[in-house]
């Protein structure tokens, strides 16, 4: 038994994420901690809100609710979201927790004490009216370059021309409109990542299994162009981690917090240790997955996220840990995404273009989604949402291979031999057949899984469904049964028991069809198929099964054109 710590980029707060954030980090995670789980390894998996920031503040304030309130609010909302898409998380914390903000100031004096951080005075937009100083991204103007009216202080989204605040033409608060704005000094403190980039670099070229799509982006940052910058760690708000070192007071940072990509990825460990005290434990429970002093050198760390999120992790988070100069846990694999796009553009938050979380639910369970998007996730490229894609991948895969199977069987053995698994007859050329191909796809599908290659993972585990759909055919128990019935209740007795086996190992994709195949089957025999003869002949003769509900409806035309009308939303 291994120790496996898996973490998933955790959701910013504002708002309710669309299927494209899904694929990139929670479910895959999901989907890797599940089959850990089910091959006997220890499993910690974590995740969390992320709530800190400007976009926190302005979502509270347009939803007319304190900060705080709102955050607790959504939290549970994306927490509930998450059970229902069966994300099994160990926990799913908070980044505004008592322990996120202890263990967040602890890394910043540690930082500090080691040489790493400095203090850098810089302009900053003011807006009198509003009282505050704004993020770049939250001024707004007309651009010098292609005179767009709605460019943002730090890029012109029609033009793409990278900017400053003073470059605009007529700028005003983002937040509240006024133009009674002003350039003032102000202090912050930067992390000098670029005095850590060798340590960074050797780390990063030390890691030859991970995806090229994670240490090219890592590269990229390193060294193109100007290379690795120092990174403002503070900010002038309101809401967030206040500013210390440690537990103590940093002079000249009064009012100030951190900054919110500093603290995210430490509540990675913060969750940990929020789990840990929801359960009653011990510190010593959440510091063996994470201090190499206290046990964490068996532990394998495994990070799943967006590209975008990429060069947090690969550089800023890691900059923190090594720079603390205390023995954390440094990421061994980070699995990285490209995006999700849909029905020929992308997904838009603001313009109610895609399909969210908690709408996917409203139309089917998540077992669709989690399929079709696992069997499609974008690992060597974008891969697309359509909904002819959507509608033909679980018509075939879901409802004729695999609920076609399960529902064939289970009703004639019932017609024909009752609900309890028949006994008589012995395997022949075509059952051995069966096991030995049985044996490479289930070998095969564990080298995908354990190698975390989803897609591959996905076709192999249907192919595995095939199999059986093929032998189902072939055997044609029904014919068999009017010359030979105890060949045939042979052949019945082995399609009743490869229910089961299909329950195990499609668990980490479709969960709760898993359990309705085992509940139908009258077991909860979860062991994982070391040896496909013994697991052949788990359920015995004489053992009771029902005949299940439909697994997988399939999605009708009509269906498929009303969703695809209902969430066009506005086209970019």
């Amino acid at each position: 038994m291994a120790r496996h710590l898996i973490t998933s980029a955790i959701p910013y707060i504002n708002g309710i994420k669309h299927l494209g954030n899904l694929v990139g980090s929670q479910l895959p995670a999901d989907l890797y901690a599940r089959y850990l789980r089910q091959r006997g390894h220890e499993v910690m998996f974590i995740c969390a809100t992320d709530e800190h920031g400007t976009p926190a503040e302005l979502a509270a304030a347009k939803a007319g609710k304190p900060i705080a309130v709102y955050c607790a609010q959504m939290h549970e909302v994306q927490a509930e979201i998450a059970r229902n898409f069966g994300l099994s998380f160990d926990h799913f914390g908070r980044s505004s927790s008592e322990r996120n903000h202890v263990l967040t100031q602890h890394f910043a004096g540690q930082l500090d004490a080691n040489g790493w951080i400095t203090e850098v005075e810089e302009k900053q937009v003011y807006s009198i009216d509003d009282g505050r100083f704004l993020p770049d991204r939250y001024i707004e103007g007309t651009c010098p370059n292609c005179g767009y009216d709605k460019a943002r202080g730090d890029q012109c989204e029609n033009c793409t021309k990278q900017l400053d605040p003073t470059d605009l033409i007529e700028p005003r608060s983002a937040i509240s409109g006024s133009t009674n704005l002003e350039v003032r000094a102000t202090k912050h403190l930067y992390l000098r990542q670029r005095a850590l980039k060798d340590q960074i670099a050797a780390w990063i070229d030390s890691k030859t299994d991970w995806p090229i799509l994670t240490t090219s982006i890592a590269r990229k940052w390193l060294n193109d162009g100007d290379g690795l910058q120092d990174r403002g760690i503070t900010r002038d708000l309101d809401w967030g981690i206040p500013v210390k070192k440690g537990d103590k007071p940093w002079p000249g940072m009064e009012g100030k917090v951190f900054y919110v990509w500093f603290d995210a990825p430490i509540e990675y460990i913060a969750a940990t240790a929020e789990g840990a005290d929801k359960q009653g434990l011990p510190d010593s429970a959440w510091r063996r997955w994470w201090r190499l002093d206290e046990g964490a050198e068996d532990v394998t760390y495994t990070q799943f996220m967006g590209k975008d999120n990429v060069p947090f992790h690969t550089l800023s988070f890691p900059a923190t840990i090594l720079g603390s100069g205390e023995p954390w846990k440094l990421v061994d694999y980070i699995k990285s995404f490209n995006y999700l796009t849909y029905d020929g553009g992308q997904f838009s938050t603001s313009q109610g273009r895609g399909v969210f979380m908690d709408q996917a639910l409203s139309i089917l369970p998540a077992d669709y989604w989690r399929w079709w998007l696992l069997s499609h996730a974008p690992e060597s490229g974008d891969s697309e949402f359509t909904w002819d894609n959507f509608q033909q991948s679980v018509n075939k895969d879901l409802a004729d291979v695999l609920g076609n199977f399960v529902s064939r069987i289970t009703k004639f053995c019932r017609s024909k031999f009752g609900e309890t698994i028949p006994q008589g007859g012995s395997y022949g050329p075509e059952e051995e057949a069966l096991v030995e191909a049985l044996t490479a796809r289930i070998r095969a599908y564990e080298t995908f899984m354990d190698h975390v290659e989803i897609r591959k993972s996905a076709a192999e585990l249907r192919a595995i469904w095939v199999l059986g759909n093929e032998y189902l055919q072939a055997a044609a128990p029904w014919s068999t049964f009017k010359t030979d019935p105890e060949k045939a209740a042979m052949q019945v007795r082995l399609g009743l028991n490869l229910i089961r086996l299909y329950a195990v190992l499609s668990a980490p994709f479709i969960p709760f069809a898993a359990d309705a195949m085992l509940d139908a089957m009258r077991t909860q025999d979860r062991a994982w198929p070391q040896d496909v003869r013994t697991a052949l002949a788990a359920l015995p003769p004489g053992h009771g099964f029902t005949v299940p509900e439909v697994l997988f409806a399939k999605i009708s035309d009509e269906s498929r054109d009303e969703w695809q009308q209902r969430f066009q939303g506005i086209r970019d």
